[in-house]
């Protein structure tokens, strides 16, 4: 996926949300950087990488990841979980609006 593609998707996932305040994305290139300002005081940073594929989306409060989707080189796809963000669970390949889809419901609750 290019960052056009990447940026694209992205702004389609969370433009179907509610709980979005502010989006401050920066591309250099082949990299997209930045944080997606929601509700509640917290932020979901972005991260892209079109030469490495590398994605990450960290959910972060006080500081702190409390929730993410990554996928790199080492690990692939996996999760950090809202009960033990530290971890890295391998999960199946998803899609921007999977992702956007499961912070929806992290959300929620």
């Amino acid at each position: 996926m290019d960052v056009k593609t990447f940026l694209k998707e992205l702004i389609a996932a969370l433009a179907d949300t509610n709980f979005v305040e502010d989006i401050d994305l920066k591309s250099e290139g082949i990299i997209i950087n930045g944080r997606v300002v929601l509700a509640g005081e917290m932020f979901l940073n972005v991260y892209y990488n079109e030469i490495t594929e590398t994605i990450a989306f960290a959910l972060i409060k006080n500081e702190k990841r409390i929730w993410g989707i990554d996928k790199d080189s080492i690990r692939d796809w996996h999760i950090h979980p809202l009960n033990d963000p530290e971890q890295h669970e391998s999960i199946q390949p998803v899609t921007i609006f999977d992702i956007i889809g499961k912070l929806k419901n992290i959300l929620k609750n």
